[in-house]
């Protein structure tokens, strides 16, 4: 037999668990941002000039949507899409680029090959 304080109790269950989800979905989305602000400006690889120590860490480019390639968000920062040599994963800019393609996105700056050869160590 059912009754309703079973139902309130398993709706409540059911809120606690969204609940319980969403609070990991945050607290992972954080920890991943402040990893990005940490770990790459300590270290990775620079194959950019930049005026500080940013760098790529490959580790990091799935969970981060590619924002982990650091190096050249600092030294191009007006660029939709920081995973530019091969095997950089950038979802972020998979993305944007969807949403330009869909017209809901416009004056999307991508980075031009004569500018990251200027911007590039040598």
């Amino acid at each position: 037999m059912t009754t309703s304080t079973t139902r309130a109790q398993t709706g409540t269950v059911g809120t606690r668990a969204a609940d319980a989800g969403s609070m990991v979905r945050i607290g992972l989305l954080h920890h991943v941002t402040c990893s990005i602000n940490s770990i790459c400006h300590a270290i990775g690889e620079r194959p950019f000039t930049t005026c500080d120590k940013s760098a790529n860490v490959w580790r990091l480019a799935i969970l981060s949507m590619g924002e982990s390639w650091h190096n050249l968000h600092n030294a191009d920062p007006t660029r939709a899409r920081h995973g530019v040599d091969r095997g950089q994963l950038d979802s972020s800019a998979r993305t944007i680029w969807v949403l330009e393609k869909l017209g809901w996105a416009c004056g999307v700056r991508w980075p031009r090959p004569e500018r990251l050869d200027g911007k590039r160590r040598q």
